[in-house]
């Protein structure tokens, strides 16, 4: 196969994952879509380490520039993955477990008039 042949066939199965995902996502009802992704963050850890293995025995500069967005946008991923679940989790928790109580601070007194005037 030639380089040609190659990206072309990368571009098709790209071109065809990224419409797939797309059918397949839209026919999850919006109330799924947070547990969907938590569920999937796992995917997307051994994705990254995946595309660190590639960086790692990548020769040329366009290949190294596409492994890098690759492990960039992978780790963006399973951080966003993370911090949604870890908001969805915090719907559960209850008022006080989601933030500290704070002793009330006490109103400061009036200060005493001077001798010999009322209030």
């Amino acid at each position: 196969m030639t380089n040609v042949n190659v990206v072309v066939i990368g571009l098709f199965v790209f071109v065809l994952a990224v419409f797939l995902g797309l059918e397949l996502i839209s026919k999850v009802p919006s109330l799924l879509h947070t547990p969907l992704m938590s569920g999937t963050n796992f995917i997307h850890g051994i994705v990254l380490v995946g595309a660190l293995t590639i960086a790692a025995t990548v020769n040329d500069t366009l290949g190294g520039v596409i492994a890098v967005a690759a492990v960039f946008l992978g780790t963006l991923n399973v951080v966003g993955g993370w911090v949604v679940t870890d908001r969805m989790l915090g719907m559960f928790r209850g008022k006080s477990a989601a933030t500290p109580a704070r002793p009330a601070k006490a109103e400061p007194a009036a200060p005493a008039p001077p001798p010999g005037e009322q209030r």
